[in-house]
């Protein structure tokens, strides 16, 4: 699907470098390309990137469109055809990926019953594999944040739970955005309910949390229970497809909410957010009384009883960030208009790969109910890279400019680095630990990034027991780095490789072996 920006001046649904070149050329695509919904128009309407409406439809097929999501081209084409800016053939190598499709699918093979995938219906949706499949996904994609040892809760000391906050007995927020309807919902109430007795008070009336008047009935409730278990975040009237927010902090009066209930709390008070994007709570992470994080996303319609499941520990959590949680202050240095990563003149970059400023929690942060010990068991130390003799010629001084190859100037074949890691549980609790693999360029590639995830792999250790993962490392395509003229090159020298807190090196040195003066 192509997009509705424009990449280095071009709208994407009209470059066929990126099209034709990249997508079926070098990715080697075997189906069709369709719009985002009214790209095609934007591109015409809002971009004003051609003239007429018949132009903007004969850029994107001829570009290698195949499909659009609206009415542009249904209602253009054929007056691009008629002047002159498109040709029939065009069109039908378009209708030809797109039929190839659905022949492939078995969509032309008789009546709908005769297709393989024509006796699918409503019922073959909600079915019991299908709602497992819901639960697991939310279980793993649960991150515990932060954990004072108050996690899992007890059902034998904790029998009393208050569960507060605007997302406390939620439904559809759960689903967040372009999601179907639902099988059925089961709210964090209802999930903490089927484990302990629960006092319910929403603080909120609303997420936006504009007014504090039902802050009391909430501190009662957590005054008199055995744990607290505030629910809050965001839904999608704060952030959505069609709407920014306008900063990372708990919108409205939430952040009053959290630390109000924590001073009234009897019993441990758990934190757990809601949202699809990054949240600046740092107050909750350095307030002692608040004394265990969970992030949820949107869980999805089983989502209830997902969180309940980790609070109460028949799940063991195993999620780790897919994002990097700024600050606040963050946003103030970051103009939507600077879409660049790299640090410049003020402006801090984007992503764990090139920010180093301060953040809330680290991108793969993610804690767990049990320990897991990482060791090398196996790892090479030097690795010898071989130019394409058939590619290089001696005097194009490029392929090594500033002590890197041009990753289409080697042999990638010969390029894998096998690594055997053992993961070791050594708590009390089964788990399942997700292996981060990152790696760094030597420090003289001054136009690198930071460091970058390079492999990750999720593996279930049961208590007191070792498992080994194999990673194979391709120096290609996981030890280059694109420079600052685009060019991808894979720089000679001692490259780090992070697993947690293990560091292990490799030697790559350059092979010029062959090559006559």
């Amino acid at each position: 699907m192509c997009s509705y920006n424009q990449v280095n001046g071009k709208p994407t649904c009209a470059d066929p470098d990126l099209l034709k070149g990249t997508i079926r050329g070098q990715w080697h695509l075997n189906g069709y390309i369709v719009s985002d919904c009214d790209s095609v128009g934007v591109m015409y309407d809002t971009q004003h990137f051609t003239v007429t409406p018949e132009e903007s439809a004969a850029a994107t097929i001829k570009a290698g469109l195949d499909l659009d999501c609206g009415p542009f081209l249904a209602i253009y084409t054929d007056l691009a055809i008629r002047r002159g800016l498109l040709t029939v053939t065009d069109v039908d190598m378009a209708l030809a990926n797109t039929i190839t499709v659905q022949m492939r699918l078995g969509m032309f093979d008789g009546e709908p019953s005769a297709q393989p995938y024509g006796h699918l219906g409503p019922r073959h949706v909600c079915t019991p594999d299908h709602k497992q499949l819901a639960l697991e996904a939310a279980r793993q994609g649960i991150v515990l944040l932060k954990n004072s040892r108050s996690l899992p809760l007890s059902t034998s000391r904790h029998r009393t739970v208050a569960v507060i906050g605007p997302n406390s007995d939620v439904t559809e927020t759960m689903i967040g955005n372009y999601a179907g309807v639902a099988c059925d919902y089961t709210s964090p109430l209802k999930g903490i309910s089927r484990y302990v007795r629960t006092v319910h008070q929403a603080g909120c009336s609303n997420v936006a949390c504009k007014a504090n008047n039902l802050f009391g009935f909430a501190e009662v409730a957590a005054r008199h229970a055995d744990a607290t278990v505030l629910i809050m975040g965001l839904d999608q009237s704060i952030e959505a497809e069609f709407k920014d927010r306008t900063g990372l902090l708990l919108p409205g009066y939430q952040q009053e909410l959290v630390t109000r209930v924590a001073q009234a709390s009897k019993g441990p008070t758990i934190l757990v957010l809601m949202s699809g994007g990054p949240i600046d709570v740092s107050f909750a992470k350095y307030d002692r009384r608040v004394s265990a994080i969970l992030w949820a996303g949107y869980p999805g319609q089983a989502g209830g009883t997902a969180i309940a499941d980790v609070l109460f520990g028949t799940t063991n959590p195993g999620g780790k960030l897919p994002m990097t949680w700024y600050p606040q202050s963050y946003v103030a240095k970051v103009p939507m208009t600077n879409m660049g990563m790299r640090p410049s003149r003020g402006y801090p970059g984007r992503t764990y790969r090139f920010y180093k400023g301060p953040v809330v929690f680290p991108f793969g942060h993610g804690l767990s109910y049990t320990n897991f010990k990482q060791s090398l068991a196996l790892a090479p130390t030097d690795l010898s890279v071989l130019i394409n003799t058939n590619l290089f010629a001696t005097k194009n001084y490029s392929t090594l400019s500033s002590n890197a190859i041009r990753v289409k100037h080697t042999n990638c074949d010969s390029l894998s680095l096998p690594l055997h890691i053992d993961v070791e549980n050594i708590g009390n609790m089964d788990g399942t630990h997700t292996l981060l693999l990152f790696s760094e360029p030597p420090a003289s590639v001054k136009w690198s990034p930071n460091k970058q995830l390079i492999s990750f792999h999720r593996v279930h250790v049961v208590a007191g027991s070792k498992q080994r993962v194999k990673i194979d490392v391709h120096a290609c395509k996981h030890l280059s780095v694109v420079d600052e003229f685009g060019i991808r090159r894979i720089p000679m020298g001692q490259h780090s490789l992070y697993i947690g807190d293990l560091k292990h090196s490799i030697s790559l040195q350059a092979n010029l072996e062959g090559i006559k003066n």
